[in-house]
């Protein structure tokens, strides 16, 4: 596994995403009640940025149609998306976010 920097710990607030981009991936950070969730930054329905949707616990919902998505397993929880997104390892390294795009937890490639 290949772990790269994302953010710091400090970026992130809970509930709150945060955009990166990891070895050329676009990846949406959650810190939700100190567990970190890092999942690929497109809504598998219709391309839209999941960091600009909003955060309830463990799902992230794109804005433009309402999908929702597990960020524990990629898996959406609402229509219209029906294919899930990538969901990436996640280590605290010190004050640093670490996430392996190389290795989606949930076996999803783009």
């Amino acid at each position: 596994m290949t772990f790269t920097r994302a953010c710091g710990v400090a970026d992130l607030e809970d509930g709150k995403p945060l955009a990166a981009t990891v070895d050329g991936v676009d990846v949406a950070l959650v810190r939700d009640e100190g567990t970190v969730y890092a999942i690929r930054d497109r809504c598998s329905h219709a391309e839209i940025p999941l960091s600009e949707g909003d955060v309830d616990g463990c799902l992230i919902e794109c804005w433009l149609h309402g999908s929702a998505f597990d960020m524990r397993d990629g898996e959406p929880t609402s229509l219209p998306a029906f294919e899930p997104v990538a969901v990436y390892p996640v280590r605290i390294d010190g004050d640093d976010v670490l996430v392996d795009v190389a290795n989606p937890t949930n076996n999803v490639t783009d």
